[in-house]
């Protein structure tokens, strides 16, 4: 089972590596790292510009996973427009079991014309350019339609991941994969939802929103 995950720079590290975390302790899982350029040309790096990870696969390389994923971050918005990314993407989930993403990387699918007419999910900042494109938002963490699953921002993708795995494997495997990684989520605040934030931390982030959305660093 081919698991291809797409990176492309100015990603957030945690829309890849968590899914990464959960779908390679699969059974017969084997997980590939792709992007436009591999190899050591093919270094990416993450949104702060610090943690860099190399794609040992060209986009060409994996024509046909069984699920692909498709992370998030600032460096989205330069995925948006119709060229390699989307033409792999659409060809991809040609074939594909499973194709899925991590908060604004629904964007980027949606983009390519693969969640026309689906309900899917993104980050709080971003789920309502969703409508833009022709899919459904839909204010839910993890979100299916049929073959197509959506996570909302960041953490989400492990949320996304653990029920990905229990639809592919069952329940006890990814009961187990949840356990073995520990994943017990007790933050010391309750501030991971606009709607039980406090007030003005929601209007600060969403007046930096322009800047998340387009990947500006300033």
């Amino acid at each position: 089972m081919q698991i291809a995950i797409l990176l492309f720079d100015r990603f957030t590290a945690l829309d890849a590596i968590g899914p990464y975390q959960v779908l390679s302790a699969l059974p017969g899982a084997d997980v590939v790292f792709a992007a436009e350029r591999p190899g050591p040309m093919g270094l990416v790096s993450d949104e702060e510009g610090r943690l860099i990870i190399s794609a040992e696969a060209a986009l060409a390389d994996v024509p046909h996973p069984d699920i692909v994923v498709v992370p998030g971050g600032p460096g989205q918005g330069d995925q948006m427009a119709d060229g390699p990314v989307h033409a792999w993407l659409r060809a991809a989930d040609q074939a594909s079991t499973w194709t899925t993403s991590v908060c604004t990387g629904s964007l980027i699918l949606a983009a390519a014309g693969l969640l026309t007419g689906r309900r899917a999910t993104s980050h709080w900042l971003a789920i309502d350019q969703l409508a833009k494109f022709g899919a459904t938002p839909v204010a839910e963490r993890v979100v299916f339609d049929g073959k197509y699953v959506t996570a909302a921002g960041v953490s989400s993708g492990i949320d996304m991941a653990l029920a990905l795995a229990g639809q592919i494997a069952g329940d006890q495997v990814a009961q187990a994969i949840q356990l073995g990684i520990e994943y017990d989520p007790q933050p010391p605040y309750d501030a991971g939802s606009p709607d039980r934030a406090p007030a003005d931390l929601v209007t600060a982030l969403r007046t930096r929103s322009r800047f998340i959305l387009t990947g500006h660093r300033g």
